[in-house]
């Protein structure tokens, strides 16, 4: 296990991940599932504006350019901001089960830096699901998918429904959500993140 917590490690009796009939097929783009997302909104000017893309089983890829408003160190991306490109990724897989899913534990592993305008290339996927428990994995490659590894997250995500968000947001937010007329919008905004 290479020194990986086993509370991210799917219990031998998991069931292996099914993608839910209705997902996006391989290739299609999974598209921002809120605009104020930091992870994957268009709204948010300083975000990570992370583009996913749907991949075989369920796994997907992602990739997003490091900003200058990302920086951590001089010229390096910050290794929260890393940690949310990671989780931004394992969380849209969630999209692939189609169920409401949010981040119970997320564990980041920093192998190399990361400079302002690089763009990195995350591969996720879920390795188990166990009753509520969805266990998942990605890994960030620096220039490409064959690009060498710079940061990896395993990830243990936990199913919801959608009164976690009524009871836990602002109103203010999850009532504009909710009075979206377009309905698949409503139900993409409290996919995944806690």
């Amino acid at each position: 296990m290479s020194g990986r917590t086993t509370a991210l490690t799917p219990p031998e009796d998991a069931d292996a991940p099914v993608r839910h009939p209705d997902a996006p097929a391989p290739g299609e783009p999974l598209g921002s599932h809120y605009d104020q997302c930091f992870g994957c909104g268009e709204g948010q000017p300083h975000g990570l504006h992370l583009a996913a893309t749907a991949g075989e089983g369920v796994s997907l890829t992602a990739t997003f350019t490091v900003q200058p408003a990302h920086q951590g160190a001089p010229g390096l991306a910050h290794g929260g901001v890393l940690t949310t490109a990671l989780d931004e990724a394992l969380g849209a897989l969630q999209w692939l089960l189609r169920v409401i899913a949010v981040t119970g534990r997320l564990e980041t592993d920093f192998l190399r830096p990361v400079p302002v305008g690089t763009e990195l290339y995350l591969e996720a996927r879920v390795t188990g699901v166990y009753g509520r428990k969805i266990y998942s994995t990605a890994t960030g490659r620096i220039g490409g998918p064959d690009g060498p590894v710079a940061v990896r997250a395993d990830a243990l995500f936990i199913e919801v429904n959608l009164e976690h968000f009524i009871d836990n947001g602002r109103p203010e937010e999850i009532n504009a959500a909710l009075a979206d007329p377009d309905q698949v919008r409503v139900a993409r905004a409290f996919e995944v993140n806690p």
